[in-house]
């Protein structure tokens, strides 16, 4: 297949968005740099709808923003079943979550861990999110980059490098509250280009909207009663939602760069306020991304055919450079870029916040210059890693060796949520029954993926063999009692006083 030129225009409004993502960074460079609190919670002043839009911004990545229509071109809507799980969790998340959380003030979601578990468990948690977001904004710079180059002339090594060397940047500069306004931002423009997508591709095709229906309802291209049985060949709706709610509780309870928002808030009510505003966000998602795997099945089966074996991968791409008008399709082109940048510099800022609190703040103590200092060579180090490991892939093409790296750390992903559920729903959990749970979990959860089972289906049995594993495994250390005051929701409402020992500690760190 032929690649299409980029054209200037096209540069033009590209480099007019990297830029102004760096005027961001630099804007708020001063800010940040005042203390670790600033740097990582931006000083609990972020408005909530900023902060709702930040999250959503984080957890749609640049893959979704492409795999997402690439399914419903392929297949139908029946996964949109995970955007609703959403809303089966904020109630939860409100109620049982959010109070432990902001109660115990937490940059990192492994504090809670410590309090209620003890140290090993935070910095296993810690560590395990560390490299697991490591290795996966080398994934989230290069499948983007992929996709774009098999359609485009753009040089892949150029994409890398504007991506995520200029995120390294403004992440570096503009701490927690650069990269959440950054959100704000590319959220806007993410959502907004896809609509524009939408919007254009609908007109291009005759008879318009009602085509598109006309062709979507003909070739069940929306949701089916077979989504709904068990064992048919379609993906069934119920494992899909609940699969989606395992996946997510991982993500709102236990993943670092989603929890380290809920501090950047003034209180609670705004906390939960800003759930809310990702879920209405999530809502919107279904019929933006979705519909426009539809509209682009319509528009390939009515006004274009594909190139002969064509990657459809890189369907969304090829649309935006083969039929965009010049400068429209660069903008597009930037949406994707947006939603690349908001997953990476909300991963680095969360991977420095990991290795600053709960390691060089934890053993060796607390100083906000140096700390500060500290967070941003992390920050380097980190996105130095990821890029490095993404110009790898895209030089020797290796894209299957770092597709396992993730799965091997992320099989601790979701039954570390379910360390989370144990801590704050039981009493009888302790130290060493968790750590037996959780690694029973990781091998159970691998020995499932090799089934022909869906991903949704090893989340949910991760979760569960986690809780029921670290449950079951407690009772076998009745001696490891913790004091849990405080820590679970038999006792929510009451205060949580930390150990006499390690108030003491923590006092003498303050002071250096």
């Amino acid at each position: 297949m032929e690649k299409i030129s980029f054209g200037m225009a096209n540069w033009a409004v590209l480099i007019i968005y990297l830029l102004a993502m760096l005027a961001v960074g630099v804007y708020f460079t001063k800010k940040s740099g005042e203390n670790t609190d600033a740097f990582f919670t931006a000083g609990g002043k972020i408005p909530a709808w900023a902060a709702g839009f930040s999250i959503y911004a984080t957890t749609l990545s640049a893959i979704t923003y492409m795999s997402t229509p690439e399914q419903a071109f392929l297949t139908d809507w029946a996964y949109s079943a995970g955007n609703l799980a959403i809303f089966a969790i904020i109630p939860i998340l409100i109620y049982f979550y959010i109070p432990f959380f902001r109660k115990l003030k937490v940059t990192t979601a492994y504090e809670y861990l410590e309090e209620r578990f003890g140290v090993s468990l935070r910095v296993l948690g810690s560590l395990l999110f560390t490299l697991f977001h490591i290795g996966r904004i080398a994934i989230v710079v290069y499948l983007p980059t992929l996709a774009i180059t098999l359609v485009s002339d753009i040089n892949p090594i150029l994409i890398a490098l504007a991506v995520g060397g200029l995120c390294i940047i403004y992440t570096f500069l503009g701490g927690m509250e650069g990269v959440i306004w950054s959100d704000v931002i590319q959220g806007i423009i993410l959502l907004g280009g896809a609509i524009l997508l939408v919007i254009l591709g609908i007109s291009s095709i005759d008879g318009g909207l009602s085509t598109v229906i006309t062709d979507a309802v003909n070739n069940d291209k929306f949701i089916t009663a077979d989504h709904f049985q068990f064992g048919a060949a379609t993906a069934a709706i119920p494992i899909i939602f609940l699969g989606s709610i395992f996946n997510n509780l991982h993500q709102y309870t236990a993943s670092q760069d989603v929890v380290q928002r809920y501090q950047t808030t003034s209180s609670i009510k705004e906390t939960n306020k800003s759930l809310w505003t990702n879920g209405i966000l999530a809502l919107i998602t279904i019929p933006v991304f979705f519909g426009l795997g539809t509209v682009l099945y319509s528009y390939y089966t009515n006004v274009e055919t594909l190139p002969e074996g064509f990657n459809t991968s890189a369907i969304v791409p090829y649309f935006i450079v083969s039929s965009m008008p010049a400068g429209v399709a660069g903008l597009i082109i930037a949406a994707i870029f947006a939603a690349c940048q908001s997953t990476i510099s909300s991963s680095l800022n969360s991977i420095s916040a990991c290795i600053t609190v709960d390691f060089k703040q934890r053993f060796f103590g607390k100083n906000d210059k140096t700390d500060v200092f500290l967070a941003r060579i992390a920050i380097i180090v980190a996105g130095v890693l990821g890029m490095a490991a993404a110009l790898y892939l895209i030089s020797t093409n290796q894209a299957e060796t770092w597709n396992l790296f993730l799965a091997i750390t992320g099989l601790f992903g979701v039954p570390i949520a379910g360390i989370f559920a144990l801590g704050i729903f039981t009493k009888r959990a302790n130290t060493p029954g968790v750590l037996i749970g959780l690694f029973l979990s990781a091998f159970t959860a691998y020995f499932v993926q090799q089934t022909d089972l869906t991903p949704f289906t090893v989340s949910i049995v991760s979760f569960f063999s986690s809780f029921a594993y670290g449950y079951l495994a407690s009772f076998l250390f009745p001696n490891a009692k913790k004091n849990t005051t405080g820590l679970t929701i038999f006792t929510k409402n009451e205060e949580y006083v930390k150990p006499a020992v390690e108030t003491t500690q923590h006092s003498n760190v303050n002071s250096l």
